[in-house]
């Protein structure tokens, strides 16, 4: 029995690591110049659009009968090809006595992959690729029918699916499948949801009246609690429920560009990235695969992700091979379809998308880019919608040739986040990012409302970035609508009153704020804040006012948003002097501000990020290549208030980081351990430590 487990287990490994696709020499035999893109997706497909874990003797995915039992001696883990000796191939053999071919290994190490695909042991040494092994040549010697664009745009509706998205697994909490939830709200249930107000000063004469008085909320989720549930929990363990987890189940659909433009090493890191993903979903979780080239399929169902679930998503992922234009539209719609016609519902869902290129396949001009985008956004994801699928869609620019514009248009219209991946070798820290948050929502549908207690206040404004506001006709009351909030995570609303002059008492009641929030364990609504009223102090002479720090600074922040936003409309104009002189303008205001000078740590990373702006500003081709989508990235996680990957790394600089919550942290250090960090060449500095102009002077 021991033996059988044992063997599971190293089955169950074996294809943790991203496999490569194979050399022109050894694969000119096994795929035809003509091969369709279906051929190149998947050898050995189900009707429903992943691979069987018993397949056919031709295909290269996983053996776990009796008779195959013996299939791992002389057997290589990566490629799944014999390595007897006398056939050409050089053999590494590990320190935990494993071998493999040698090529096959070394182009796992240079992905950064440092432990033993079979026993998972951690190496100490490892074998260095030749700089002429490397992967980008090896993938570069496929021949262009396999991985172009030369194939017809019909070839990945060759892969199958169903005309009906229907047969997703069905999800551990029954109580989570969709069925209506009252919507009443329960405040004798204790709260864990935090909210602090800050009075732009504390007290304000009787005599004296003050326009724009600013008042800050601050509201900030509760952490994860509870007892987490493990990756290695099997397919019989269904006892597990939402109250014994610490956050709620997702619903997760990637949609991944597959055009031929991702052929090389970016489709192998995109592998690697989504490998790291499926890892790290527990079986509570699920998830779903569309690739999209000129058209799009689904790949992979909505299936929980047990040890057979991940190592089916697994399949799928190795499977794909570039080829074919960029169809952003209906990768996006085809994602959407898979939310629609699920039978199941976790409690959250959301869309990952990436594309490294522009949609080829509609045209439209510049001047129109905004509607044409908004186009790409099928209405049910729309935020706007209230009858809607409320997914947000993560989107992730990869490269200097893709679409920012597009991509940040369809994070915006649905909620989601925009990520400028700059550098490759980073999309997997991108993904760890994004999902580390995911997986921590605690709460949902969080509202906030903050209504004027003086009988003589009116509100005058609400800044609240991208969240919806509404205001009530005689201003005396206004709603912020939050949504979804990861665990610890913060957010920060900015309103304005006009006080006047009162002589009547000696203390003056501002506003009230409260809110609610749907509880994820108990599924009701929760209320919150009743007791936040803003209070000021109201003496016949002011003296010993205290001013607060945390309204400054949340001042310099939205200064520095809409500082971005206008630099923005002028570089698209082409004015990108005018663009830096905002910036730089901006930059020095809040070098002089109360919180900069006291050395606030928000302060001293948004004048860094400026400064980085103006370095991507400097002229027509680094705004085309970078600037834009550095921008756009910028603007996304400030009005979102949500961390975004910005650039060639997710750690340069503080700023990058601002939003980040404890559980995105952890993720993205997870995700870094698995990865191989490399110095520029001469120096010991790591390149994501330096900002883009030392980058650029060193080339």
């Amino acid at each position: 029995m021991g033996s059988k487990w044992r063997k599971v287990k190293l089955a169950i490994g074996i294809n943790m690591c991203v496999q490569v696709p194979e050399t022109v020499e050894h694969s000119s035999a096994s795929i035809p110049s003509a091969t369709t893109f279906s051929d190149c997706v998947s050898s050995s497909v189900h009707s429903s659009g992943y691979r069987s874990l018993t397949s056919t003797s031709s295909s290269s995915t996983l053996r776990l009968s009796r008779s195959q039992s013996k299939y791992y001696k002389g057997t290589c883990a990566i490629c799944l090809t014999s390595m007897k000796a006398g056939q050409g191939h050089a053999i590494f053999t590990a320190e935990c006595s494993h071998s493999f071919h040698f090529h096959c290994i070394t182009i796992n190490v240079k992905h950064g992959n440092h432990i033993c695909p079979v026993c998972r042991a951690n190496w100490k040494e490892v074998p260095f690729p030749n700089p002429a092994s490397d992967v980008s040549g090896i993938l570069q010697r496929i021949p262009s029918q396999q991985v172009g664009t030369s194939r017809s745009n019909s070839s990945i509706n060759n892969i199958p699916e169903p005309a009906i998205f229907d047969d997703d697994d069905e999800v551990l909490d029954q109580q989570t499948s969709i069925t209506p939830i009252t919507n009443e709200v329960d405040h004798s249930i204790i709260s864990t949801m935090e909210i602090r107000t800050y009075p732009e000063v504390s007290a304000v004469a009787k005599s004296d009246s003050h326009n724009n008085f600013a008042v800050l909320i601050n509201l900030k989720a509760p952490p994860r609690s509870g007892i987490e549930q493990s990756n290695d929990t099997n397919d019989t363990n269904s006892s597990s429920s939402l109250a014994q987890n610490s956050r709620a189940p997702i619903d997760l659909v990637t949609v991944l560009d597959v055009s031929g433009s991702m052929s090389g090493t970016k489709i192998e890191l995109v592998k690697q990235a989504m490998s790291f993903v499926i890892q790290n979903l527990t079986s509570s979780d699920r998830l779903s695969i569309v690739a999209f080239s000129s058209t799009a399929r689904r790949v992979f169902p909505l299936k929980r992700m047990t040890d057979a679930g991940r190592q089916q998503a697994l399949e799928a992922i190795n499977s794909l091979i570039p080829c074919g234009g960029t169809s952003i539209g209906e990768g996006l719609m085809k994602g959407v379809k898979v939310f629609d016609d699920r039978r199941w519902k976790n409690p959250v869902g959301s869309i990952i998308l990436l594309s490294d290129g522009q949609d080829t396949c509609r045209g439209y001009e510049r001047s129109d880019a905004r509607p044409y985008y908004e186009t790409l956004v099928p209405y049910s994801i729309h935020r706007s919608n209230y009858d809607g699928l409320h997914i947000p869609v993560h989107a992730f620019g990869f490269g200097a040739d893709h679409d920012p514009i597009s991509m940040h248009t369809i994070s915006d219209i649905s909620g989601g986040t925009f990520s400028f991946v700059e550098a490759g070798d980073v999309i997997q820290d991108a993904f760890a990012q994004c999902i580390g948050g995911l997986l921590s929502v605690v709460v949902q549908e969080v509202k906030v409302e903050v209504g004027c207690v003086h009988p003589s206040l009116q509100l005058g404004s609400v800044k609240a970035g991208s969240y919806q506001t509404s205001l009530t006709d005689d201003a005396r009351m206004a709603t912020i609508k939050v949504g979804d909030l990861y665990a610890e995570e913060e957010r920060d609303f900015l309103v304005t009153v006009s006080v006047p002059v009162d002589k009547s008492s000696d203390e003056m009641p501002l506003l009230i704020v409260k809110g609610v929030y749907r509880d994820l364990i108990t599924k009701q609504m929760v209320g919150f804040g009743d007791n936040s009223e803003v209070k000021i102090q109201r003496p016949d002479v002011a003296s010993d006012v205290v001013v607060s720090i945390e309204v400054d600074r949340q001042r310099n922040r939205l200064r520095a948003a809409e500082a971005m936003a206008m630099a923005r409309v002028r570089g698209e104009r082409g004015d990108l002097a005018g663009a830096v002189s905002v910036l730089d303008r901006c930059q020095a205001l809040l070098c002089e501000t109360m919180s900069a000078l006291a050395g606030d740590p928000l302060c001293v990373s948004l004048s860094a990020e400026l400064k980085e702006m103006m370095d991507r500003m400097a002229n027509r081709h680094v705004y085309e290549q970078s600037g834009r989508a550095y921008v756009l990235s910028g603007l996304s996680s400030h009005s979102m208030q949500r961390a975004t990957a910005r650039g060639d790394s997710t750690e340069s600089t503080s700023f990058v980081h601002a939003y980040r919550t404890p559980s995105m942290i952890d993720m993205v250090t997870r995700s870094q351990t698995m990865l191989l960090r490399t110095p520029l060449s001469g120096s010991s500095t790591p390149r994501s430590t330096r900002s883009y102009s030392d980058r650029q002077r060193r080339k």
